[in-house]
């Protein structure tokens, strides 16, 4: 699948070419030349500074996105391009362009034009977290229904805790291991372990679909999966299946073997560890019951 960048196109112009100029048309290639120029040296930019493969994608996802728009990075364009954000995105993707922006601006070091971030307001609950036996449901009717592919998916991020980004990359030879090691920027590595009866399953599985080697993730063509093939195949079985939409994505099942793994053993420090957080505070998060059980809790708590 072409990354977000390449399936964003560089400046358009306002006519067809059949009608431009040639000195339209010469201008317009200068442009656009200008344009995937900045972007590379940002990408290098980004690499040099060790940042994560999937960030520098989005980073220059959000700059090509800007300069397509507005050419020169002056205060005026910047102040338009976040009005443009606020009006068509979420305040979390908002904040994700705004921050790729800021990096540009320092790598061009023109700080003082640095945009403030969106403040977001804390929610004091989960939201869109898969119930237990929503979860175990879904197993069951994969299972049955021999998808043993998504079936396997969901279990290894629900029993790993691994992001969707992370579960791709499991291969036979990490199943055989019994854990994945992860690099993150900084070259910082994690380890994610496969739980014993997951790891059982999963070799029995991979004897059965005669893959000794390589990605155990693969679609129709023998290729490795994406996650965004993931995300939308994941909403296609939970209407399927009849659940929620909404709880059925994959970091869900990240939030499920958090509460799990916190209601069981109540280390959160490790938890933390095991999450790959920087912080523990972030991990606090799952502290949290979801909004369906603290509604559950007060309908038994409050009796007058």
């Amino acid at each position: 699948m072409a990354s977000p960048v390449s399936q964003l196109p560089p400046v358009q112009p306002a006519l067809p070419s059949s009608l431009l100029t040639e000195t339209e048309k010469e201008r317009l290639s200068s442009q656009m030349n200008a344009v995937n120029l900045q972007i590379s040296e940002f990408r290098q930019y980004l690499i040099s500074k060790d940042m994560a493969a999937n960030t520098v994608q989005v980073y220059s996802y959000a700059l090509r996105q800007f300069l397509c728009r507005y050419h020169q990075a002056d205060f005026s364009s910047l102040h338009l391009y976040k009005v443009f954000l606020l009006e068509h995105y979420k305040p979390q993707t908002v904040n994700l362009r705004l921050r790729a922006l800021n990096a540009y601006l320092e790598f061009t070091r023109e700080k003082s034009k640095k945009l403030p971030l969106v403040r977001i307001q804390q929610k004091n609950y989960l939201e869109n977290v898969i119930s237990e036996a929503d979860y175990e449901y879904l197993k069951s009717c994969l299972l049955r229904d021999k998808r043993y592919l998504y079936y396997f998916l969901i279990r290894f991020m629900a029993a790993t805790g691994a992001r969707v980004s992370e579960v791709v990359q499991f291969q036979a030879e990490d199943v055989q291991k019994g854990f994945k090691e992860i690099y993150s920027k900084g070259n910082k590595a994690r380890r994610i372990y496969i739980p014993k009866a997951l790891r059982t399953d999963a070799l029995l599985w991979l004897q059965a679909a005669g893959i000794r080697k390589g990605d155990i993730f693969l679609n129709r063509f023998g290729r490795r999966i994406t996650p965004a093939g993931i995300r939308g195949q994941l909403k296609t079985l939970a209407v399927l299946y009849g659940i929620n939409p909404d709880v059925v994505h994959p970091h869900s099942f990240r939030h499920r073997f958090a509460k799990s793994f916190i209601e069981k053993c109540g280390d959160i420090s490790l938890l933390s560890d095991l999450l790959g957080h920087k912080t523990i505070e972030t991990t606090r998060i799952y502290l949290r019951r979801s909004s369906n059980e603290q509604y559950e809790i007060v309908n038994k708590v409050v009796d007058w």
